[in-house]
């Protein structure tokens, strides 16, 4: 099938981007096909994030959404809270010491994957063709190595690679533009990366892990509106991360945990780190008598204004957090998507009406760092590398000063600092570090990764190809266990990876399992393996989690 433009991922980014490029059209008079192919069963099931949402994305895209009655958004921050966590209490930090872009009045708090819903029946609305349950799982190339679309990817193959009764080839959709807009780590993305050597001249991108719950609680322990971040405990001052309790709707409580992936020792689990968080005496009381809902997480593109790659390469470009527009302190990324959506289909537009077809689309390229995205990530770009190098008292500490100094007189006595190394180079030796022992989960307050993969609703057709591929099938037992204790087992926050232990008398060594159907398609996996020895790729589409207000 041919378009005019195909678009990967039916999130912020990628329906931001369709919904500008109908706009243009039609305020033009023109007719410009475009598709939306989505992984997730529906659009939203993939989507994932705290979420308190700057609006000024949406404001930009759809300046009426807030008349509309059936918008997505409806509970505004009123009360916004810094606290630094200890063992068995707490600090609120005053908010007039806070840079104010880390304000989040004027914000609002609600679900991502509900936002995306909205924005799928505004594109369709528009005549965007949009397919969920369709991976992309292959980049189409022109004659002179161009980007020419993708082909999405076979259904109905069993695990031995052999079509089965019900095999359906993938589909090719080609364009004349395509929009990678897959999210953090996204399969496609990491080859097109590859192969125009767009990260050159970049400081190496960095992640981050979200590990998200949804509760509904008690009515007196509920603060509608209420926002409040932490940082501190459970994680020792070397590890970076920080924590989120967000209060929306009726009754319902989101409360996360982000832990960056450049920690360094390997019996961490940031799951179970979550779970402890819960624990605090400041944060288990809202939790009281209260009933999880939704369980999830996702990898988070860390990295910032100096770690972004060049966006545009021949026939297509890079939008959202494919291209790293996630600001970390603020911990939000959403509003950046959809400006780069936006700016991406502009750039698409004025090239399709000028005639010209599978080109570099410099002008998206060049306009970005000046753009609303740039001004809200230049200020915070030295909040990671501090953090990294500092730890958490002093790394915050010089961070926020900077922020504050960027605020007040424009100029950061840091200049612009790099990430010294990718996150999978962090790891120490299990040899050098104090094994992390986690108490056992109660049940009611802290819980197991298979009752929390339950609680995402994943599912995926087990007798197809294991989508978790690994290079060497001996390095897991060979390498990763002797030097690190196999981490995967641990920062896997769905219990895919284990280390099976046979009869001894049998004489059978440890064995390394992938139970594949569990995954909730974090991409964790492919970030923070030591020995990048593991590749992500999707596996039949409609696979994976399915969310319900996440």
């Amino acid at each position: 099938m041919d378009f005019d433009v195909v678009i990967v991922g039916a999130g912020p980014a990628g329906l931001a981007a369709a919904i500008r490029i109908k706009q243009r059209a039609i305020a033009a008079g023109e007719d410009v096909s475009v598709v939306v192919v989505e992984k997730g069963s529906e659009i939203g099931a993939h989507i994932l994030s705290g979420a308190v949402i700057d609006p000024s994305g949406l404001d930009a895209l759809l300046p009426d959404w807030r008349s509309d009655p059936e918008r997505p958004l409806t509970t505004e921050v009123t009360d916004d809270r810094f606290y630094v966590l200890g063992p068995a209490g707490s600090i609120r930090l005053p908010n007039m010491l806070m840079p104010p872009l880390m304000n989040n009045h004027g914000n609002f708090i609600g679900s991502l994957g509900n936002v995306a819903r909205y924005l799928g029946t505004q594109a369709e609305a528009l005549g965007v063709e949009i397919y969920p349950g369709f991976a992309a799982t292959e980049v189409l190339y022109d004659e002179n190595g161009a980007v020419a679309g993708i082909a999405t990817g076979d259904m109905g193959v069993g695990r031995d690679g052999a079509p089965k009764d019900d095999f359906t080839p993938g589909m090719e959709l080609r364009a004349t533009y395509t929009v990678f807009a897959e999210g953090a780590r996204g399969s496609l993305t990491k080859q097109i990366l590859a192969r125009f050597n767009l990260a050159e001249g970049r400081s190496v991108q960095k992640f981050g892990i979200g590990i998200k719950e949804l509760w509904r609680v008690k009515p007196e322990n509920f603060r509608k509106g209420l926002v409040q971040h932490s940082f501190g405990w459970p994680l020792d001052t070397k590890t970076g991360g920080g924590s989120f309790l967000y209060h929306f709707d009726d009754n319902l409580v989101t409360v996360g945990f982000v832990l960056h992936l450049d920690y360094g020792n390997p019996t961490l689990s940031p799951f179970d780190e979550f779970q402890r968080f819960k624990t605090h005496p400041s944060i288990r009381e809202t939790f009281e008598g209260g009933k999880r809902i939704a369980y999830g997480a996702r990898a988070l593109t860390e990295g910032g204004w100096q770690s972004v790659p060049q966006l545009a390469f021949p026939g297509g470009v890079l939008a959202g957090c494919s291209a790293g527009f996630m600001n970390v302190p603020r911990i939000k990324g959403s509003h950046n998507a959809i400006h780069s959506g936006m700016q991406a289909a502009d750039a698409i537009f004025e090239a399709l009406a000028a005639g010209r077809e599978n080109d570099t689309l410099e002008t998206y390229e060049a306009g970005w760092r000046k753009s609303a995205i740039g001004r809200d990530l230049k200020p915070v770009r030295n909040a990671k590398p501090l953090w990294s190098r500092f730890g958490t008292v002093l790394g915050i500490g010089l961070g926020g000063i900077d922020m504050w100094l960027q605020t007040l007189i424009g100029v950061s006595p840091f200049g612009t600092l790099k990430h010294r190394k990718a996150d999978f180079q962090s790891l120490k030796p299990i040899s050098e570090v104090t094994p992390i022992r986690y108490p056992k989960p109660d049940g009611v307050l802290t819980f197991d990764k298979p009752s929390s993969v339950f609680l995402s609703n994943t599912n995926h057709i087990e007798d197809q190809p294991v989508h978790l591929r690994l290079t060497d099938p001996s390095v897991p037992v060979k390498r990763n266990l002797p030097l690190y204790g196999e981490p995967a087992r641990l920062y896997c926050p769905a219990g895919v990876y284990e280390v099976v232990y046979d009869d001894e008398q049998a004489k059978t060594g440890p064995r390394f399992v992938i139970n594949a159907q569990n995954c909730v398609h974090c991409k964790t996996c492919d970030i923070k393996d030591p020995s990048q020895n593991t590749t992500w790729v999707p596996p039949e589409g409609a696979g994976g989690p399915n969310y319900p207000n996440m």
